[in-house]
């Protein structure tokens, strides 16, 4: 059995409409398939700050050293975040748009985890590979201004290649999405929020 980990980037709770989204896609996610989920909310999640030691630590494996000290204790606390990420084989991430971009704790979050031996080797021919092959994620992503097709007045899309690009970077390559976008500067946002709640459905039964 699969076991699947919902990763909330929204701090608005029962007014997130990404969150609501998501809800949609777990109601039809365990109806059809009926996997374990469990809930990582990273405003509650307590991430390290990846700040001079963690930096240093990166640096020292990467170089083929082992960290000490300070270092040591960051890698251990980065490396509990990673594990705990790396114990499911299913992720739905809910995001929403902030500043055309994610929110900085998924951002953190992201940071934290992606280290060498982790989410990717490096070759210094070859370059980058992931290392989480054969993983399966969903995005539900909303924003309330930005929108496909509209004018660059009205923000531009660095969420989905941002999150999306990363995933296939540490070799998540299956990867479905859904969108309410946009969900505020719309005349007829109910429509779109029933639109985008059935594509979330309907994502969470082929998931």
């Amino acid at each position: 059995m699969s076991r699947l980990l919902h990763i909330s980037a929204s701090p608005r709770g029962a007014a997130s409409e990404s969150l609501a989204m998501a809800e949609a896609f777990l109601d039809a996610y365990r109806e059809t398939h009926g996997d374990a989920v469990d809930h990582l909310d990273l405003w509650e999640a307590g991430l390290p700050a990846f700040g001079s030691a963690g930096a240093g630590a990166k640096m020292n494996v990467l170089a083929g050293n082992e960290p000490s000290g300070e270092e040591a204790a960051m890698w251990r606390a980065a490396r509990d975040v990673f594990e705990h990420y790396d114990s499911y084989d299913r992720y739905l991430f809910s995001v929403p748009m902030w500043n055309s971009g994610v929110p900085y704790i998924l951002k953190q979050f992201i940071d934290v985890v992606s280290q060498p031996g982790w989410v990717f080797r490096f070759d210094p021919e070859k370059g980058y590979s992931g290392l989480l092959e054969g993983k399966k994620a969903a995005v539900v992503y909303t924003s309330a201004v930005y929108g496909e097709g509209r004018g660059p007045a009205f923000g531009r899309d660095h969420q989905a290649p941002f999150l999306e690009g990363w995933l296939r970077w540490t070799g998540v390559t299956d990867i479905g999405t859904a969108e309410f976008r946009p969900n505020l500067a719309t005349a007829d946002a109910e429509t779109g929020r029933r639109s985008a709640h059935a594509e979330a459905r309907e994502l969470g039964k082929r998931f």
